[in-house]
């Protein structure tokens, strides 16, 4: 057990201090109680927490969110994409460190990072709010392990809701007409019969079509940092096998024709990776336009709408849900269900009216009578 002990300042009179053992032996010492009874109670305190294995040490608790940041940041960077790294970079730069920088852990509370949270609610969109709440939320999962605090107070916290984006999805024969006005043809049908992202699609090599299965197998991708393009792997939900249908055939067999093994299908003309240009002036941009200009009902897309038009022609096609979380590279079926669930079939008037097919099949069966 510790102690409690009086001692006398010069302005503040007669308070009372605490001395007791920390858990590795050392001594601990807190002061500057006024009363006795706080001190004994603050005491009590500490030897129930030391019991139960949740000590922290004041001093580890002064280690603010500015010393903690970078050492995280480190850390996880292995566990990204270059891209995905920069934008959690950027965030720790512009929103967290400016906050928090100068606090220590063991004095931010839960209701001080949802005040934070809501003033950012006023000025950036809900992917940016999200990811500076849960960097700071990993910087204090790193603090309770190394014990420094009990609780995360970044964990759970509400934020304003992402709008629901107003989703562009072709028809066939729109995809067609896009196709027919592109430079590039063959990509844009690829895009919106696989679903695949723009870097992925941009990074295709040679080895990665196999036409004999009908296979896209995607196993890098590349992005663009601060005007870099960044080539690196992709996440390991995102690496994964995209059949095409047999109308792509030619469309990929041109593509391969005449590259080596390594070569990509599709570059830009000075040999780097493809851009689809200005997003006024370049060359999808123009193609848009011309389509828009044929068919009064041709909506302005943007490439990144062909992904979200394969998953709307597959589901219309039949596919269920995991096919389509897999062609388009979800972590879950959940994050499938949450983008396109208003495409998706009405489930229960399919089982309502398979279970009145099924009883009036039954029913209409003469019955089997028992012999005795």
């Amino acid at each position: 057990m510790g102690t409690v002990k009086p001692y006398v300042t010069k302005t503040r009179g007669r308070l009372y201090e605490v001395w007791y053992t920390k858990p590795d032996g050392t001594r601990g010492h807190d002061r500057g109680f006024k009363l006795k009874k706080a001190a004994e109670a603050h005491l009590a305190i500490v030897e129930v927490s030391k019991l139960r294995g949740s000590y922290v040490d004041p001093a580890d608790a002064r280690a603010t969110i500015g010393e903690l940041g970078p050492a995280w940041l480190e850390r996880h960077r292995a566990k990204l994409t270059e891209s995905s790294f920069h934008s959690v970079e950027s965030s720790w730069r512009v929103n967290v460190e400016p906050q928090w920088g100068k606090y220590a852990v063991g004095r931010i509370s839960r209701r001080d990072v949802q005040v934070w949270l809501n003033e950012l609610a006023g000025r950036l969109s809900h992917t940016s709010i999200a990811r500076a709440r849960d960097l700071l939320a990993g910087i204090f999962d790193d603090a309770i392990e190394d014990n420094r605090v009990t609780k995360n107070p970044a964990r759970g916290l509400a934020i304003k809701k992402k709008p629901i984006p107003d989703e562009v999805f072709l028809t066939h024969a729109q995809v067609e007409a896009l196709a027919l006005e592109a430079r590039y043809a063959d990509l844009v049908r690829v895009l919106a019969y696989t679903g695949l992202r723009w870097g992925e699609a941009t990074a295709l090599r040679v080895r990665n079509i196999d036409l004999q299965r009908r296979r896209i197998n995607i196993r890098e991708g590349v992005t663009e940092v601060n005007g870099q393009h960044v080539l690196g792997g992709v996440k390991s939900h995102e690496r994964r096998s995209v059949a095409f249908p047999d109308f792509l055939d030619d469309a990929l067999a041109a593509a391969c024709d005449g590259r080596d093994h390594d070569e990509r299908l599709w570059s830009s003309p000075s040999g780097g990776f493809l851009r689809p240009g200005h997003s006024q002036q370049g060359w999808f941009a123009q193609a848009v336009k011309r389509a828009m200009a044929a068919d009064p009902g041709f909506r302005r897309v943007t490439p990144h709408d062909l992904r979200h038009t394969a998953a709307s022609l597959a589901i219309s096609a039949g596919a269920n849900v995991k096919v389509v979380q897999r062609m388009l590279g979800h972590k879950s079926a959940k994050v499938t269900l949450d983008t396109y669930a208003a495409l998706f079939p009405d489930d229960l008037d399919n089982v309502t009216a398979a279970l009145s097919q099924q009883r009036t099949q039954h029913l209409s069966r003469p019955p089997v009578r028992s012999l005795r």
